[in-house]
């Protein structure tokens, strides 16, 4: 991977966005409709899309597990908070030339404590700068404690359409211990109105590997809560992160570690018990039924553009407004205060750019979209890597053959993919499989073609 490069916001950008109404191509062609009306129609190429991440980075308290870019505000100014996304928002789309965002989704922080008019206002900014339809997923990121019903009525009343609720346990001591401000009682509560109002597109999200917890205490307290869910629960495994209260709990020997012998007993006890319930585990994490798989989050996996707005999001897109013809990584800056200033004097706050070698998207691709149960197809790849199939870089492989005899790995006409057995131990496959593509990349360079 090449080392990321720094550069001041706003630093290729000529002036700040004032206006999104016909961002872009899309308006000189919206000029020529009457034109085209009288030449024979032909095929139009797929309107350039993305999807959009807005990152709300405040919180009522820090949890004990949690490093995200988060913090209890002192005295916030939701209007030059909401003025600053939708600038944000205005710039970034404009710079990627999108004609069409896909899908939106307000993560965080707590996104759920920010009034509906700054969530209404980039929404409203969203439409005005690209196309987003009427059925666009629209996904709101909400804890309990700030997630009431009328709340949850006026979210609903103003476009969002998912709810991911942050239950993360049914057990007031493990509560306790992740740092939540809810209690087991409130998250069902939570949960009960949401269905009401987001049938069929409320997910609920659940932690489990924490210090102490058995096999038997997360299986009863999943059991309960699929009796009670809707048609999608994501499961994340508790990572001690370096600088988080839990971590300096374990570190000074006040809290047991996690086994992870336990853990994976733990990961493999839920995945029976969804597939028993009709969920489909359709990523590593993320179960659906009903066919109530997150659009946003498949964005993600499949490789498609993103767009990051906010205080430290991140992004990947093109940014064919300065003549740019290869994918960036971005990051915005972290700081909210420092992020608002840059907003206003540059149109965006921009703080870390990396353009990527096509090489470094497509390990992307590969290590996204292998976390998914349908894998990578040949024609997905292609679109990344119309001169390096599938079958040339992996084709000949001896290891890839043997992982497929272990039953690890499925390799054929349709594409590459984990099987059930081998998406449990999808990192240390990657770890082979981006050395066989590295190393065919590397010929292909060798030999000119």
């Amino acid at each position: 991977m090449a080392v990321p490069g720094w550069l001041r916001p706003g630093a290729r950008l000529t002036a700040t966005v004032r206006s999104c109404q016909t961002p872009g191509p899309a308006g000189a062609e919206a000029s020529g409709a009457a034109a085209r009306s009288q030449a024979p129609r032909r095929a139009e190429p797929a309107p350039r899309q993305a999807a959009l991440y807005v990152h709300w980075p405040y919180c009522q308290k820090c949890c004990s597990y949690c490093n995200f870019n988060k913090y209890v505000p002192r005295g916030l100014d939701e209007a030059s908070m909401r003025r600053c996304l939708t600038q944000e928002a205005q710039t970034l789309i404009q710079l990627s030339q999108v004609q069409r965002i896909s899908s939106v989704f307000f993560g965080g922080g707590t996104p759920s404590l920010a009034s509906p008019l700054t969530l209404a206002a980039v929404l409203e900014t969203v439409s005005r700068c690209a196309h987003l339809a009427a059925d666009a997923e629209i996904t709101l990121e909400a804890n309990p404690t700030s997630a009431g019903a009328s709340q949850l009525a006026a979210f609903r009343a103003l476009g969002i359409n998912r709810l991911s609720i942050g239950i993360q346990s049914l057990d007031d001591a493990e509560l306790r211990l992740l740092g939540r401000n809810h209690t087991a009682d409130e998250a069902l509560g939570t949960l009960e109105e949401a269905k009401k109002l987001f049938p069929g597109r409320t997910s609920i999200d659940l932690i489990f590997g924490l210090p102490g917890q058995s096999v038997a205490s997360w299986a009863g307290r999943l059991e309960e809560l699929l009796q009670l869910c809707d048609d999608h629960v994501s499961l994340y495994q508790l990572t001690l992160e370096r600088g988080t209260s839990l971590f300096k709990q374990v570190q000074a020997g006040s809290l047991p570690v996690p086994e992870q012998e336990v853990v994976a007993e733990m990961y493999e006890a839920a995945r029976e018990m969804l597939r028993d319930a009709g969920f489909r585990q359709y990523e590593v994490s993320n179960f659906a039924r009903n066919g109530a798989l997150s659009a946003h989050n498949l964005s993600y996996w499949r490789g498609s553009q993103y767009i990051g707005i906010g205080p430290g999001a991140h992004g990947r897109f093109v940014p064919r407004g300065n003549g740019g013809s290869l994918r960036e990584a971005r990051i915005q800056t972290l700081a909210p205060d420092s992020w608002m200033k840059e907003v206003l004097a540059f149109g965006h706050g921009t703080r870390k750019r990396t353009a990527l070698s096509q090489l470094e998207v497509l390990e992307e691709v590969l290590v996204l979209g292998l976390r998914m149960d349908v894998g990578i197809t040949h024609k997905h790849w292609l679109q990344f890597a119309a001169s390096l199939s599938l079958w040339d870089v992996f084709g000949t492989s001896a290891e890839v053959k043997a992982l497929e005899d272990q039953g690890l790995l499925l390799f054929d006409n349709r594409g590459l993919r984990c099987s059930w057995k081998g998406l449990a131990v999808l990192d240390s496959l990657l770890l082979i499989l981006l050395t066989q593509l590295q190393q065919s990349w590397a010929d292909r360079a060798a030999h000119g073609t």
